[in-house]
């Protein structure tokens, strides 16, 4: 197994062929549906001054999504304002009224008595979609990859979702979904966007921006330098990247895309440079669930290709680094339970700014005394059984890594 950090970096974005579709305008109608929901609350945004003072950087700051809707991860964001565009759209509804309590209520429900809707999921997207299937009485089924936790299949049979472990991978466990969806006349709500199938990845990926436009405005006024965003298939990276190009424009911070080296299409497709999306093939083994996608979805794809300046390839070390990171915090700093998926980007931060090997990759990245870092933790402890074997036990110790990079245009870190 590679146990090296790769990186490409770029430096011929083109912010002319930026789109707004996941910007400014869009996330405050998206917002405005989440919050009409009872259980919503801005998730927190935490300022890790100690953490930033030992690193040698200026600030970081973590969106903690393991409060979103008590529900432990991000992706019920995506999966809520899917189906509320989807029950809009089949019903005549305006957008701009669009609304829980309008969808939950009685009249809407006799309409959508029989809707069934189906996904593939590792497990927090699943969730989430189970969870806004029973808030509005329609019927789901969820299917996970093989080598999936007991524990998030009972955490989405628990909310009333049919849901099984398959023996294939991700991507084909979304392709047995959408081959179910076909066959049993159910509605297919996947992040993962292919010919043909775009609008619902798209709703997914608008939803997605709520979590960014609270960010922004938990902020402050003050603007980070860095942004590292987390990828699998990239439909919340894309989502995300895009609203922050639109909300800061030309002085948009440097976005970083993260992903683990065993499911790396964002950094290979990078890499490649053909103008072609490429695909991981195998089983993707990797502690990071969330991520364990081995197909890119074109929508991400195209809106990072514009916005990211950095794709990185790292093993599965570095996201259980940013687990303890969290965990055990620095002076005065508040402890965060962040899952494997949710660390990665941290334990990449503390890893290139603690290891004297990785210098160039600190050069490259322009991580100094003045950046301001925002990261966004995803999840919690969805698998609390592999949370407590990392956290407490030392699981995927890290140590002297080795580095080696690819160089699309521009700079790059040395060999």
């Amino acid at each position: 197994m590679n146990n090296a950090i790769q990186i490409v970096h770029r430096d011929d974005l083109n912010a002319d062929k930026r789109s707004s579709r996941f910007g400014v305008n869009t996330a405050k109608m998206v917002r405005n549906f989440h919050k009409s929901f009872p259980q919503y609350v801005p998730t927190p945004l935490v300022h890790l001054k100690g953490l930033a003072s030992a690193l040698g950087v200026s600030d970081i700051y973590v969106k903690d999504e393991s409060k979103r809707f008590d529900l432990n991860a991000f992706k019920v964001l995506g999966g809520s304002y899917c189906i509320g565009r989807y029950i809009a759209q089949r019903l005549g509804l305006p957008l701009d009224e669009l609304s829980y309590q309008q969808l939950s209520s009685q009249a809407v429900r006799e309409v959508l008595k029989d809707l069934t809707v189906v996904t593939a999921t590792d497990g927090n997207h699943g969730r989430g979609i189970a969870w806004i299937a029973a808030q509005l009485g329609i019927k789901s089924v969820v299917y996970m990859p093989k080598g999936s936790a007991q524990e998030r299949l009972n955490h989405i049979r628990a909310l009333g979702a049919k849901a099984e472990i398959t023996d294939w991978n991700y991507d084909d466990t979304v392709r047995f979904a959408n081959k179910q969806a076909a066959e049993q006349g159910w509605v297919l709500v996947q992040d993962t966007a292919w010919e043909g199938y775009e609008e619902i990845p798209a709703w997914i990926m608008e939803g997605y921006t709520t979590l960014a436009l609270e960010a922004v405005e938990q902020l402050g006024g003050v603007p980070p330098t860095h942004i590292f965003l987390q990828a699998g298939v990239g439909a919340m990276a894309g989502a995300l990247a895009g609203f922050f190009a639109d909300y800061y424009g030309p002085d948009c911070p440097i976005i970083t895309v993260v992903e683990p080296n065993q499911a790396d299409c964002m950094f290979r497709t990078a890499q490649a440079a053909d103008g072609r999306l490429h695909k991981v093939t195998g089983d993707l083994a990797t502690i990071m669930a969330g991520l364990a996608c081995g197909e890119p979805c074109r929508i991400g794809w195209e809106i990072l290709d514009t916005c990211a300046a950095n794709f990185l390839s790292v093993p599965d070390y570095v996201a259980a680094k940013g687990m303890r990171v969290l965990g055990n915090p620095v002076g005065n700093d508040i402890r965060m339970t962040s899952g494997e998926s949710g660390a990665v980007t941290i334990g990449l931060v503390a890893e290139v700014m603690t290891r004297q090997n990785l210098h160039d990759l600190k050069k490259t990245l322009c991580l100094d005394q003045y950046a301001r870092i925002l990261c966004i933790s995803t999840e919690g402890d969805t698998d609390q059984h592999n949370y407590r074997t990392i956290v407490w036990d030392g699981a995927y110790a890290s140590g002297e890594t080795p580095i080696s990079s690819v160089s699309v245009s521009g700079l790059s870190a040395e060999n």
